[in-house]
């Protein structure tokens, strides 16, 4: 019997997960260590991070770094350059993941890939959440307002030069409304700082 016959039933169980499982969600599914060892070692799937692997008859993951901090944190959104790359509002590419978390809440492990965490009041962290499919993951990310005035609050750790390229484009490419960046502007406490370069665009 072949590999991929001897592992139909698990390799079912990842395909009709998107081709990507955590080693937790596998054993709840019904696979066993030992099948899902024995797939890993007939590389009918391949670990992307530890403890997530992916089946390796699908195509090559598009965002593997989004799909896996998904996963592996659910609690996170992302924000601040990844959620700019994310909506196509900006030219810098971000070497690692940003995350955002509730104020208060535990620090995660994780080995790959990198990332860098922010901590935002309740309020704060709950606004303007979308939630985007991604490599068959449920992806959250702020929306692009939300993520403008993110990147104007935390301007000094990511670059005032950022921020405003992110506004620009996000008038640009998303025809977003003055009225709703100042919304979330005013949330970040950053209204006073974003409305001049905002007024400069109209």
């Amino acid at each position: 019997m072949t590999s991929a016959a001897l592992y139909h039933r698990e390799a079912e169980i990842f395909r009709a997960h998107g081709g990507l499982l955590r080693t937790s969600q596998a054993l709840k599914l019904g696979i066993h260590p030992r099948n899902l060892y024995g797939m890993r070692e007939a590389k009918i799937i391949e670990p992307i991070s530890r403890g997530l692997f992916h089946l390796t008859e699908l195509p090559p993951l598009s965002k593997p770094d989004l799909a896996t901090v998904a996963l592996k944190i659910p609690q996170g959104v992302i924000c601040l350059i990844s959620a700019l790359a994310f909506h196509d509002i900006t030219t810098h590419i971000p070497h690692e993941v940003f995350v955002a978390l509730r104020k208060g809440a535990e620090k995660p492990r994780l080995d790959f890939p990198p990332v860098r965490f922010v901590w935002l009041s309740e309020s704060v962290f709950s606004a303007g959440i979308e939630t985007h499919k991604a490599d068959g993951a449920e992806v959250r990310v702020y929306c692009p307002e939300k993520t403008v005035a993110d990147c104007f609050k935390f301007r000094n750790r990511i670059g005032t030069d950022v921020a405003l390229e992110a506004l620009k484009l996000c008038r640009e490419r998303k025809r977003s409304k003055p009225k709703a960046l100042l919304k979330y502007a005013k949330l970040c406490r950053v209204e006073r700082v974003m409305k001049p370069y905002l007024e400069a665009l109209l």
